[in-house]
């Protein structure tokens, strides 16, 4: 029985992908085994959104061949749909699997055996018109679902079509069956994965169901308690939708709401779908609805042409707006995009101190949604995740919580007491004998 371990970068939507990919393998006979187990075969599954993403493949490439010198590494995911030559260069890779490809890679490499040239296997990206079910089991405490793939927008700086493909999605009755095959496990939370997942519904190029309609079908599955969504264009967010996860029965109360700026010019440059009007539009309508709802927000600095004057613009309309958190990402250059070829480059220094001034705004933010949340009752699921004699969890509300360990509580919702910020910044809860007493 050949061992294969398993390691992946990037997004939520990865982690489904490695999950039902290394299930496949289990299926064929293969043993799972963790990075360090010597393993004969490395799948390493990388992104491109990330920095230095060919630093990152070639170091993990490295580390695996450390740990086991005669193992056979493939390379799948973004990275490798967009590099493929690139990557079948650095030592110690032996093949390389694009986007169309990956999920057939154990038919494709027939065996794992080892040639003298690294296989490269890497349609062009037009080729990728097919969904591929996935989601995340047993690597965590909740499930990642993926529902939609690729993206038809063409934003300036994103190479993601270029690596997905167009958008295209499960049917609903395929997620739904996953959802109850989910359900078996006793998983308590499925998080809603996809690169644009409020353009759902495009199937064979065609749109014939909307993402409404997903939601709503997915409210009804039981023995799953908590569906969240994961990242949605402030655009394809419709009124309908927020209105509708106010009153759903397990869809909670957290969006993740891509912004990059608050400058309309630079809205303009990035060839985004909406001004900052639209998007306040949307934070005042869901903090209207659920005061106590948790909205991410997606920031990109130092984009070409942000002057001062856009940047303070962004900082300003942010410092203003009742968001809980931001994703702060610094512009890199990417081969193939728009961006790369305009003019007005923001200097590196500059957009990291743009880029540290935003992530302290991020603290502030995340610390006041925190205080005003504090005395609350609050759902927590427990996680497996203990440092120090604290167990750790989010609420409903995404609100990070610590508590006393106790095995019991493990993969549990409890209704908890918010009490404290602590010195790490996540929010202590009543011990549990005095829960137990305040909520039985």
């Amino acid at each position: 029985m050949k061992k294969v371990a398993f390691y992946t970068l990037g997004c939520k939507l990865n982690y489904s992908e490695t999950s039902t990919i290394s299930r496949k393998f289990e299926d064929k006979g293969y043993q799972k085994v963790g990075f360090e187990d010597n393993p004969d075969i490395f799948i390493i599954n990388t992104c491109s959104v990330t920095e230095n993403a060919d630093k990152k493949c070639k170091k993990i490439v490295k580390e695996a061949k450390k740990i086991s010198p005669n193992s056979y590494v493939a390379i799948i995911g973004c990275y490798a749909q967009l590099k493929p030559k690139e990557i079948s260069t650095i030592k110690g890779v032996d093949a390389v699997l694009g986007a169309a490809e990956k999920f057939r890679l154990i038919e494709l490499l027939d065996g794992f055996a080892k040639e003298q040239e690294t296989k490269v296997l890497a349609s062009e990206i037009q080729e990728a018109t097919s969904f591929n079910n996935a989601f995340s089991l047993h690597d965590r405490t909740r499930t990642f679902l993926k529902v939609q793939d690729g993206c038809n927008y063409g934003c300036a700086f994103c190479t993601i079509p270029l690596a997905r493909g167009k958008s295209r999605s499960d049917s609903i009755a395929n997620i739904l069956e996953s959802a109850r095959e989910i359900a078996q496990t006793d998983v308590k939370e499925v998080v809603l994965t996809g690169v644009n997942i409020g353009d759902f519904g495009i199937q064979d190029g065609r749109r014939k169901e909307k993402f409404i309609d997903l939601i709503k079908a997915l409210d009804e599955i039981e023995g799953i308690d908590r569906f969240r969504i994961s990242s949605i264009e402030p655009n394809l967010l419709t009124n309908e939708a927020i209105e509708f996860v106010s009153q759903s029965k397990r869809f909670v109360p957290h969006f993740h709401i891509p912004l990059q700026s608050g400058s309309n010019p630079i809205l303009r440059k990035m060839g985004r779908r909406y001004l900052r009007e639209l998007y306040v539009d949307r934070v005042q309508k869901i903090k209207q609805l659920m005061p106590h709802c948790c909205i991410g927000v997606d920031i990109i600095v130092g984009f070409p042409g942000e002057s001062d004057e856009h940047f303070l613009e962004t900082y300003n309309f942010l410092n203003e707006l009742p968001v809980s958190y931001l994703h702060v990402f610094t512009y890199s250059e990417r081969a193939n995009t728009r961006a790369v070829e305009m003019k007005e480059v923001v200097p590196m220094k500059k957009r990291h101190e743009r880029s540290k001034m935003l992530r302290i705004l991020s603290e502030k933010k995340r610390r006041k949604f925190y205080e005003e949340n504090l005395k609350g009752d609050f759902d927590v699921l427990f996680e497996d995740d203990v440092e120090d004699g604290k167990m750790h969890g989010f609420t409903e509300n995404y609100i990070r919580i610590s508590a006393k360990f106790d095995p019991l509580l493990i993969n549990e919702i409890k209704k908890v007491t918010l009490n404290e910020i602590n010195e790490k910044g996540t929010v202590e809860v009543l011990e549990p004998e005095i829960l137990y007493e305040k909520h039985t």
